[in-house]
């Protein structure tokens, strides 16, 4: 019996193990979704606007490790993915976007909704290309496929909706490679690197994602060279848990003493990151600049922030394997134990002022319900953070342990991520607890979602912060020493709003019931909205900022909390301290 394209490309994709496809059925689309309904083992997942489906195919990705596939019909159905693609791509998220396209015999004319996805998705992929024909579409399929997981990134397949009705035989491809190796590092660039540790004094290492696989490897180089680590937002859930060298948080969200450690040693070692905010990176304006040393398996993102002393090409944990031997020299402990003091009194420093009589402030403040969050969420919870001040709480206050996950739009930055994202992870882990820590702003963005989350029944927490401000634009303002403007708005019942698409909601403002409130919605069984009433005041400020920065502030206002709390983190650095030899 003689088959569709569509029907080889969704049998296919079932095969290679995709679970399910996120988007917006249509016109030229229709094929596609046509073959989904007829083939066991896939389904379609409905959004409501397809660029969530790009951030859900995204979030699953990040959280499965796998190939997940998000679609769009013709023209504003797939330029919509746009959002979702760039994050995707940006994170290292195996995605593949399925861009319908006008009739192919109308390309070119000015025909209804005509876009040229092929150019328009250019930047934020690895692989586009415009399907032409069947059998041209099974060569395509295999590359796109490949290539995503391969550059651990987003493809596009652009699909004309009579190509994919086009009838089509044989297999679309022979196999994959689907477990990637590693990249062994060369013995040369080692060699030098142990001597660069063993000529230093000091030695701070500082962490981003790629270090996932070598906590172990991280921890026994800071325990051979008596090195701080700090870490990047990346890194976070990956390295600062049981960390007895931790020292916190770089960047605008950062906290503690990393800043300093970084800055204050003789040697830097960066392990798998891409730390965009040189500003905040050592670079020795003004005073003798440190040696830094870069290790990255992508050999592309090595001193493209700042000059380097050494770039190495390999995996982090195998590097870090192979240089230990090396090492000949002992170091001293005492720039550790600064260090740690300095971190420790960094947190306590700041953390009263988020702490003392909380439980009476109303409005609540958002600190107060991330800690209390944290404290209630469970072992094994995925945490996904809207762009702003979310990003700013869950850095400061959900505590990793392992088990959980906790992420955003780390590198593009978009708004509305963190709903879309947790509907891609309900779905891929649907007996995991995965709560969504909202911005009103972003919630507002992508309202129609909540109407995914009641079609689909996702055991979905969404816990808004509900302050009637966009808060990280307004700290932008201040910063520069403009009054904030456009930034607020009036008061929304988010509650309502979901009660009336017919989901539970409960809505707090009270800190006094907070934690029983907000036990009990967790608890609940399906989704749950959680809106809470937030101080729009609650602003926190980087660990280093600008004598021009400072002069802005008190410039635009007057009423201005810097610092920001810092949760359990506290506890840990108060143990480290506990635990240095007297």
């Amino acid at each position: 019996m003689a088959r569709t394209f569509a029907q080889l490309l969704v049998t296919q994709l079932r095969d290679l193990g995709v679970q399910r496809i996120y988007g917006v059925v249509g016109d030229s689309l229709n094929p596609v979704v046509d073959a989904v309904r007829t083939t066991e083992g896939i389904d379609w997942i409905h959004v409501r606007n397809e660029e969530a489906g790009a951030f859900a195919a995204g979030a699953e990705a990040r959280l499965t490790g796998r190939l997940a596939v998000c679609a769009g019909s013709c023209g504003p159905g797939n330029t919509h993915l746009i959002q979702g693609l760039y994050d995707a791509h940006r994170d290292g998220a195996p995605v593949l976007a399925i861009a319908s396209h006008i009739p192919s015999e109308k390309i070119g004319t000015g025909f209804f909704q005509e876009t040229h996805p092929e150019s328009l998705f250019r930047e934020c992929s690895h692989f586009c290309e415009l399907v032409n024909s069947g059998s041209h579409g099974t060569t395509l399929l295999h590359i796109a496929v490949q290539t995503a997981i391969a550059k651990q990134g987003v493809s596009v397949l652009v699909l004309p909706g009579d190509v994919a009705d086009q009838e089509a035989d044989g297999p679309l491809t022979g196999d994959l490679a689907t477990e990637l190796g590693r990249v062994q590092p060369a013995a040369g660039p080692v060699g030098r690197l142990a001597a660069l540790i063993d000529e230093a004094e000091t030695v701070t290492l500082f962490a981003g994602a790629g270090v996932r696989e070598a906590r172990e490897e991280v921890l026994a180089l800071a325990e051979r060279v008596q090195a701080p680590v700090g870490h990047a937002f990346g890194g976070k859930e990956w390295i600062q848990y049981d960390n007895p060298y931790d020292v916190g948080m770089s960047g605008l969200l950062g906290y503690g003493a990393c800043y300093d450690a970084m800055h204050e040693a003789e040697l830097v070692i960066l392990l798998g990151t891409d730390f965009p905010y040189t500003e905040f990176l050592p670079t020795g304006h003004g005073r003798k600049a440190p040696k830094v040393v870069q290790i990255d398996a992508d050999a592309s993102r090595l001193g493209r922030r700042i000059p380097l002393d050494l770039a190495l090409h390999g995996d982090v944990a195998l590097t870090l394997q192979a240089v230990l031997p090396l090492l000949t020299r002992d170091k001293s402990h005492r720039f550790l134990h600064r260090q740690l003091k300095a971190h420790h009194k960094a947190l306590t420093g700041v953390v009263a002022a988020y702490t003392k009589n909380v439980e009476t402030l109303v409005p609540i403040h958002p600190e107060f319900v991330a800690d209390t969050l944290d404290e209630l969420a469970d072992d094994d919870a995925v945490f996904t953070v809207d762009t702003g001040m979310c990003n700013v709480w869950g850095a400061r206050y959900i505590t990793p342990n392992g088990k959980r996950r906790l992420f955003g739009s780390w590198h593009h930055g978009s708004m509305a991520n963190a709903l879309p994202q947790a509907i891609g992870a309900s779905l891929s882990f649907p007996e995991r607890q995965v709560i969504s820590l909202s911005g009103d702003g972003g919630l507002g963005m992508l309202m129609g979602e909540l109407l995914t989350v009641k079609l689909h029944q996702l055991n979905t927490k969404i816990l808004v912060f509900n302050n009637s401000s966009l808060g990280m634009v307004k700290l932008e303002m201040l910063v520069e020493g403009l009054p904030d403007h456009g930034t607020d708005h009036e008061q929304v019942d988010f509650a309502a709003i979901a009660q009336g698409a017919g989901i539970d909601a409960v809505r707090i403002s009270d800190p006094r019931t907070l934690k029983q409130q907000l036990a009990a919605a967790l608890a609940a069984p399906g989704p749950m909205l959680i809106d809470v009433i937030t101080d729009p005041d609650a602003l926190s400020m980087p660990p280093k900022i600008t004598a021009q920065q400072i002069r802005g502030f008190a410039t635009a206002s007057t009423k201005v909390v810097l610092g920001g709390g810092v949760g359990r983190m506290v506890e840990m650095a108060a143990a480290n301290v506990r635990n240095l030899p007297r």
